[in-house]
């Protein structure tokens, strides 16, 4: 009886593992940022698998100030495209996310949310070189000094 019970044990430890391992995967290509009315992103790093074909960002403003307020998004760049884009923010304005249309610098950019709001934002890995360092941030002006973080790809 002792034996069917190690077995039975060991057998649901095995199939638990395989469930964390799959889902901690998956979370590497879905990642969660929360913004907040501080001016702040909850998370200084982000993790990603250069494997996923697809990142997904879910941004989350857990604050309660409305977009005019206190609105953010997120954009992924190149760190040394960070400013560059940051000060063309002021030109381009809220009703282009705070970016402009054609700009090549952006990989990608979400739509700027308020408290209790969510924005999801989607980019191909295709272009990423895990050589490079790249950052997100929130475009709305002057934002950025405070509201940025590393986009660490792993391999």
């Amino acid at each position: 009886m002792r034996k069917v019970l190690v077995v039975i044990g060991y057998f649901v430890f095995s199939v638990f593992s395989a469930q964390a391992l799959a889902s901690s995967e998956s979370n590497q290509c879905e990642l969660r940022l929360e913004a907040n009315d501080r001016m702040q992103f909850v998370q200084k790093k982000l993790a990603v698998d250069i494997g996923c074909d697809t990142i997904t960002i879910t941004l989350k403003h857990i604050g309660k100030l409305p977009v005019a307020a206190m609105g953010h998004n997120v954009v992924v760049a190149l760190e040394s495209d960070m400013q560059g884009i940051a000060a063309d923010s002021f030109k381009t304005g809220v009703a282009n996310r705070y970016v402009a249309p054609d700009d090549q610098r952006v990989i990608a950019a979400s739509e700027v949310i308020g408290g209790g709001e969510s924005a999801d934002v989607s980019f191909s890995t295709s272009e990423l070189d895990p050589a490079q360092r790249y950052v997100f941030f929130c475009a709305a002006p002057g934002h950025w000094v405070m509201m940025k973080g590393e986009l660490i790809i792993s391999q």
